[in-house]
């Protein structure tokens, strides 16, 4: 025997015993991944219904600022009154609430725009103010 070499012993087993895990250990094991799972979905989610919800908020603003700018090319002077209409951005209907007031200066119009989506009319996605001259 050499002087600081610890004999090796070898360990036996019990006939039948298994060094892997028991039915516990797996069963905790496959709740974690279940719960992780689970929040990574929840997660994704919320991000897709925000990415959805922007789509939808922006393609409202560029179709008021297309009417904005509908109004200004034509030279129109709208009479003072609301209107309602229907009009199609990226594939999506929208509702149009046009308010036409009259300003202090007798030559210019006050247009407030309210975008909606068009199959659910109280769900107003933005607002635009506009002006236009004579």
């Amino acid at each position: 025997m050499r002087i600081g070499v610890r004999p090796q012993t070898r360990q036996l087993r019990k006939p039948g015993s298994d060094p892997g895990f028991t039915l516990i250990e797996v069963l905790i094991a496959i709740a974690i991944l279940a719960v992780a799972l689970a929040a990574t979905s929840r997660a994704a989610s919320v991000a897709i219904d925000g990415a959805f919800e922007t789509r939808y908020r922006l393609l409202a603003t560029w179709a008021a600022q297309n009417r904005a700018a509908e109004l200004r090319a034509r030279r129109a002077f709208p009479n003072a009154g609301t209107t309602r209409f229907t009009t199609t951005q990226g594939g999506v209907a929208l509702l149009v609430d046009e308010l036409v007031s009259e300003t202090p200066n007798p030559a210019m119009r006050r247009v407030d725009l309210s975008v909606a989506d068009a199959r659910d009319p109280g769900r107003v996605l933005t607002h635009l103010t506009a002006y236009v001259a004579k």
